[in-house]
């Protein structure tokens, strides 16, 4: 193809992050031409700053937790990680920050690449270069986010960490100072922690994962401390400074903090500031409302999936928004008419609402879906919550001495459904799937009761929930 062609697809997918991958590979599915443009490399964030290459960092750390927590085996464990062995075995996992791989499997799909920077120019076209998209069905807007940085004046000369720069890092900085108390702060700080950082986290907030339920953060916060790492709330950061390597922070309280490294952990902001919003009436940098197909309100073409439409910043429910709309986009091209009548039928993200689920790669892990307590409260359902000391079941006994934990179902005390459900402890992300299943299964609890727990397991944790639930 020549720099100044014009080529038409039924649809221009624009970003090739794991959602801009999976809307491609179910328009292909349907037999759709599929074009997909991305300025940076293919698998995006997720692949290479983000899920992949942070848990990477952080099961060597959590498996080590876990030995340490095992008579047996505890002695055998009590020596430094191996910190140069952790980030080869993280960089195998991002390829070496080349996506050779991932753009084959784009080829194996036949959809088109066009490497570059996409911009919208009208409606149901965009311009890479000298090249010009037309889409005969729809356009994707799948350009993820970027982090936040807070408005310090000089913080550009500090050149601070940002979620990229922490899961990419090749040393460990002796001290680091980490700005935020949600997932990004949290994980990062745990890994760091433990790969020989002396780790400072500072919160402006009351404490952490305030989006979980509290004891969650609590339980984290705890195990951080427990590990070295200084945990302080309600602190703001007023400034920060580099000089001759040494960054200064001075907090609200007028505390001074050295480090040589610092990750603010403060936020995201839709990559929509330069993708040509403005040629089809919208605000660049905005994110982007849409239905539950996922198509963008006001147009019948254009749809945005997900870290841009702001539903739920997370790569699984991404990928899930990109299979509903690659289902919507086929089957309007096929001349179907999509009332919405069902809520969860192939063509609607009902999930986003009520049913997300997420894990926090921490020590404990803290794992929740649906909602919480307070959630579910200002919702306006009359519900009750129902809490379980982990410790109680027999499998988390075996899984490690000592083990810390909790779990708490909320319960929707009119349908007799499950509203929310978070565990918090050692191995509990493997747990959260069943959750999830009861929640968006909307599983009557009489008919959890059938649901038997395999013994001795963590999962025998459901039985407990469900007795206290009987019995208070």
């Amino acid at each position: 193809m020549t720099e100044s062609e014009t080529i038409a697809y039924d649809v221009v997918v624009l970003g090739a992050g794991p959602v801009g991958e999976n809307v491609a590979d179910r328009t292909r599915a349907a037999g759709l031409t599929t074009a997909v443009v991305e300025s940076e490399l293919i698998g995006g964030e997720c692949s290479y700053w983000a899920c992949m290459p942070s848990k990477a960092l952080l099961r060597p750390v959590i498996a080590r937790a876990d030995a340490r927590r095992l008579p047996g085996l505890r002695q055998a464990v009590q020596g430094p990680l191996d910190a140069s062995a952790v980030f080869a075995r993280r960089n195998w996992f991002t390829g070496d920050w080349t996506d050779d791989g991932q753009a084959d499997w784009l080829a194996g799909i036949g959809a088109d690449l066009h490497r570059g920077h996409g911009r919208l120019a009208g409606p149901r076209t965009v311009t890479v270069g000298e090249r010009t998209l037309t889409a005969r069905h729809a356009v994707v807007v799948a350009t993820g986010t970027r982090a936040v940085l807070p408005p310090l004046a000089g913080l550009s000369e500090v050149r601070p960490w940002t979620s990229r720069e922490a899961t990419s890092s090749q040393t460990v900085p002796d001290r680091l100072v980490v700005v935020g108390g949600g997932v990004v702060a949290t994980e990062m700080a745990t890994a760091y922690q433990a790969l020989g950082s002396r780790v400072t986290v500072l919160v402006r907030g009351k404490g952490l994962l305030n989006r979980m339920e509290p004891f969650a953060g609590e339980l984290v916060a705890e195990a951080l401390v427990e590990a070295g790492a200084d945990v302080r709330t309600g602190t703001s950061v007023e400034s920060v400074t580099r000089s001759d390597g040494t960054v200064t922070v001075v907090t609200g309280t007028g505390d001074r903090i050295e480090a040589d490294e610092i990750l603010f952990a403060t936020g995201r902001a839709p990559r929509t500031d330069d993708i040509g919003l403005d040629t089809i009436g919208l605000e660049p940098g905005s994110w982007l409302t849409v239905d539950d197909t996922l198509r963008v309100t006001g147009t019948d073409w254009l749809y945005a999936t997900g870290d841009v439409n702001h539903r739920a910043l997370l790569t699984h429910q991404g990928k899930y928004q990109a299979r509903i709309a690659g289902a919507a986009i086929a089957a309007r091209a096929a001349g179907t008419s999509l009332d919405g009548s069902d809520p969860w039928s192939a063509h609607t993200a009902t999930a986003d609402h009520e049913t997300v689920p997420q894990v926090v790669f921490t020590d404990p892990e803290a794992a929740a879906v649906g909602l919480s307590l307070a959630e579910a409260e200002q919702a306006g359902y009359r519900v009750r919550a129902v809490d379980v000391d982990m410790s109680s079941v027999a499998g988390a006994g075996l899984y490690a001495e000592g083990y810390k934990g909790r779990a708490r179902m909320v319960v929707d005390l009119e349908e007799e459904i499950l509203r929310g459900v978070t565990f918090v402890g050692p191995g509990v992300g493997e747990l959260i799937h069943s959750a999830t299943v009861a929640v968006a299964g909307r599983v009557p609890v009489a008919r959890l009761w059938h649901a038997v727990p395999s013994y001795p397991t963590l999962s025998e944790v459901w039985l407990r929930l469900l007795e206290a639930f009987r019995d208070k």
